[in-house]
């Protein structure tokens, strides 16, 4: 499971089912009568005593975003009898929202449970149904890691003025070497003019080889939102989705397509390239 794929509308979803548990040890009614009363013939209870409503409501809800949250963390969506994982969250999330609003109806003094568990229940069906139609929900929860910079071939670690980076990072590049500057033969150094030995020849950076041709420039960039990722045959079967927040390598460009390598070697049509961030 991916957590960076998760957006701001995931996390709602999880506010609001934690709430939701809570909500279902609290009294579903309270006590109408005096203060001595209440004291002596007053029992609490909450909803998991009376296993319809917790069952029914409470946990329908809870299950509900956990399968909403769940499926958008997968690589690829998976599905049960035809329906995808989220869908059948979104479906359990608005049963429990519909269903503890009956409940607050029928009761004659309803408690801090139901009331509670009703707000969270409407808030937690709401973000369901409104994270992929909000652009402040589709934003990602986590952001995009900073990539880690490597040290290249031969360097030591920590040594000053010296930056590069490896497979799997962008931004692979080694700075211009200064050329060495001319020294009399008599201190024992190298004569103006001569070659420089082999030794002294900086390491060759690896770059990833571009294998569309052209003068196409290999690069790695992130997406802005969850997208997929087609077979290069046509097909239009999804082979993946590329998840925001992890760096994918551009190897081709078709028209304004990109051809995409995943971590695991994998290559696919990016058909949807707007808003990539490149690296």
């Amino acid at each position: 499971m991916n957590i960076r794929s998760l957006t701001r509308g995931d996390g709602v979803v999880i506010g609001a089912a934690v709430v939701l548990f809570i909500a279902s040890f609290l009294d579903i009614a309270g006590c109408a009568g005096t203060p001595e009363e209440c004291s002596r013939y007053y029992t609490s209870v909450n909803s998991w005593e009376i296993s319809y409503l917790g069952w029914g409501s409470f946990f329908l809800g809870i299950a509900g975003a956990a399968l909403v949250v769940v499926s958008h963390g997968m690589p690829q969506p998976r599905k049960v009898v035809g329906l995808e994982l989220g869908q059948i969250g979104a479906a359990f999330t608005i049963a429990s929202a519909w269903t503890l609003l009956m409940w607050i109806f029928e009761a004659e003094n309803a408690g801090a449970g139901l009331i509670l568990g009703l707000i969270a229940a409407l808030v937690l069906a709401a973000a369901v149904l409104a994270a992929p139609m909000v652009p402040a929900l589709k934003a990602p929860l986590v952001g995009a890691p900073r990539p880690a910079v490597a040290q290249p071939y031969g360097a030591q670690p920590g040594q000053p003025g010296v930056q590069g980076g490896g497979y799997g990072y962008p931004g692979a590049h080694q700075g211009p070497q200064p050329y060495p500057a001319p020294q009399d033969a008599s201190q024992g150094g190298q004569p103006y003019g001569q070659p420089q030995p082999a030794a002294a020849q900086p390491a060759p950076q690896p770059e990833p080889q571009a294998q569309g041709g052209g003068d196409f420039t290999p690069f790695w960039f992130a997406v802005p939102v969850a997208r997929p990722l087609y077979a290069e045959d046509g097909s239009g079967s999804q082979i993946a989705e590329l998840a925001p927040g992890t760096w994918y390598l551009a190897v081709e460009q078709r028209g304004q397509a990109l051809i995409a390598q995943t971590q695991d070697g994998r290559r696919g049509v990016l058909q949807d390239a707007t808003g990539i961030q490149r690296g």
